[in-house]
């Protein structure tokens, strides 16, 4: 089964504010974990995101389109990447987002993926 780690950072101007080393140490602790889930087979995706300045929320209304900037979503905390794993269980999934480095100062949602059947995707 496939699930969505989502990357909540509390703060992203923190990471603007940190050491050039301290931001590497993270890098690599990324890079480190990115390594272990591909190893393990467990890796389907994942990226980091640009900021949530470089945001577009899209609606559409009424036949009516309309873009503006920044995440809908009313929070203090912002999606900063995700990986994708391919996992047997929950407990699982849930045991691969303890081990993102963001857990140790933000939040890693956990979510399964929706299972499509084929013919309905024809």
């Amino acid at each position: 089964m496939q699930y969505m780690l989502l990357i909540y950072d509390p703060d992203p101007q923190a990471w603007a504010e940190m050491s050039d080393a301290d931001r590497q140490a993270i890098m690599q602790d990324y890079f480190a974990y990115t390594d272990e889930l591909r190893q393990a087979g467990n890796l389907v995706a994942g990226d980091a995101l640009q900021g949530p300045d470089t945001a577009k929320s899209v609606r559409v209304r009424d036949g009516q389109q309309s873009a503006t900037d920044g995440p809908f979503a009313e929070t203090k905390e912002h999606l900063g990447g995700y990986y994708l794993v391919d996992v047997d269980t929950l407990d699982e999934a849930i045991e691969w987002a303890a081990k993102v480095p963001g857990a140790r100062y933000g939040t890693i949602e956990v979510r399964p993926v929706m299972q499509v059947p084929a013919e309905a995707r024809a």
